[in-house]
């Protein structure tokens, strides 16, 4: 099939799938499968591209692009699901998808649990598609990005990063009537700035490339390189610690896979038998919030079922848990919409978050601070307890030591061993949520966090 550019996106310099061409390749697909006796057919679609411009050494040395498409059909056959996919969308291609998951679904075990295909709810439609971002081309890239390294050079350091910008499409169509659609772009620019004994760090994602300033992230990684060099080595110990953005998704993005039914079924879950009571700090509250205006993803899950939003945590009290249909049922509630697409091990997992924020500025936080660390950005995160969700990991990219509410000095990085439960009892302010990108985990909408008694394990060797 002949792929078309999107009405309002004449000027992109890729294409993705309208609406009307998914439509049209379910039709196919459910001929397909009916022609073969099997009425009960679901079909998800996925157009992706994106251009990358990576540097290092203060020199571009990566331009590229890379656009790929999926069509992944699921059948139900008599209590049996199946699923297979092509990167093809002619007629042969779809004739064979569908035959190959009938053929899988008719090998496969009967499952006494598997529901019937989802049915057709209202969607919110989310306008997260820009112009601008879409048809981003590399000389715009390049620019902004040479922009970025004059800056890094000037202080007489190093720069490393990458610039992307990418658009994609998504829909979920069933035999029962599920017609979901979704389209929307997203710019990435992360830069390191390294001295001769110290770096800096800064990355930014949104939906419009307008909303990222590279210059203004190069500045900050440069100023954090700049100020953590000859960095001290102080022991470790339990600090009073300012937790950047960053830093706080980069741990905390490491527990909501247990906010889930699924989760709490197997009971690998660390809130156990600890839903509907304090288990934090009375100022802490979570959200998954799939509209929120600072997200970003497909208003709908892997069946098809509109996201709700979920009061995950509410002053400090676990309330609410993501659910699949599958789950769902089981313990009779309505599904979240927050399931994965079936078959599929996990279940679900909200995926959206978003951490209220306070009143208090990065700056605030460090004037009222008579000793402590400054963390920018966490990495090599690992799971050591998971009923008490401890964590161990180590800073990077601008750690600092406060004194008597200012930046005194660089220091050496830290290894922590530090559980997440008594982290969040120990909140004591908040900056205001921003959209903030991390080293592995999703995108959030996190603020920064002042904590108290954060337990550093030991100083690293780099």
């Amino acid at each position: 099939m002949e792929l078309r550019e999107t009405p309002d996106n004449a000027a992109a310099s890729c294409t993705l799938l309208t609406q009307e061409q998914c439509t049209e390749i379910f039709g196919r697909v459910e001929r397909a499968a009916r022609s073969r006796g099997v009425p009960s057919v679901e079909a998800l679609l996925s157009v992706h591209s994106e251009a990358l411009t990576r540097f290092a050494n203060n020199t571009i040395h990566q331009n590229v692009s890379e656009e790929a498409r999926q069509l992944s059909v699921r059948v139900v056959v008599d209590q049996r699901t199946a699923r297979a996919s092509t990167n093809r969308l002619d007629a042969g291609a779809i004739d064979d998808v569908v035959e190959q998951a009938i053929a899988l679904a008719r090998a496969t075990e009967p499952d006494p649990d598997l529901l019937p295909l989802a049915e057709p709810a209202p969607v919110p439609v989310l306008h997260r598609f820009c112009r601008e971002t879409a048809a981003c081309s590399p000389e715009e890239r390049a620019r902004a990005v040479a922009e970025a390294i004059h800056l890094i050079e000037s202080a007489h350091q190093t720069a490393a990063g990458i610039y992307s910008t990418g658009q994609g499409a998504e829909a979920l169509f069933n035999s029962q009537g599920v017609s979901v659609y979704h389209a929307e772009t997203l710019a990435r620019f992360s830069i390191t700035a390294m001295g001769s004994d110290s770096s800096g760090w800064a990355k930014a994602s949104s939906t419009g490339r307008a909303a990222i300033d590279p210059v203004a992230l190069a500045r900050s990684a440069s100023n954090k390189a700049t100020a953590s060099r000859e960095p001290r080595e102080i022991e470790a110990g339990h600090y009073t610690v300012i937790l950047e953005p960053a830093a706080v998704l980069d741990l905390l993005g490491q527990m909501f896979w247990d906010f889930a039914a699924t989760a709490l079924a197997d009971q690998r879950s660390f809130l156990t038998g600890r839903l509907g009571k304090r288990l934090f700090g009375e100022n802490i509250h979570i959200q998954d919030d799939v509209v929120h205006p600072l997200q970003s993803g497909p208003p709908f899950d892997g069946e098809g079922v509109p996201r709700r939003r979920l009061g995950l945590v509410e002053s400090g009290v676990p309330r609410e848990v993501a659910y699949s249909r599958a789950s769902a049922h089981k313990a009779g509630v309505a599904p979240t919409g927050h399931g994965f697409p079936l078959p599929n091990e996990y279940g679900e997992a909200p995926l959206n978050i978003v951490i209220s924020g306070g009143d208090s500025s990065l700056n605030e936080m460090i004037a009222a601070t008579g000793r402590g660390i400054l963390v920018t950005r966490l990495w090599y995160i690992r799971e050591v307890d998971p009923y008490e969700k401890i964590m161990t990991g180590m800073t990077r990219d601008g750690t600092f030591l406060i004194e008597g509410g200012k930046i005194a000095a660089g220091v050496k990085n830290f290894r922590f061993n530090q559980s997440l439960v008594e982290m969040l009892c120990n909140v004591e302010s908040l900056s205001p949520a921003v959209r903030t990108s991390g080293e592995e985990a999703f995108d959030m909408v996190v603020p920064g966090m002042k904590v108290r008694d954060f337990n550093f394990t030991e100083v690293t060797r780099f």
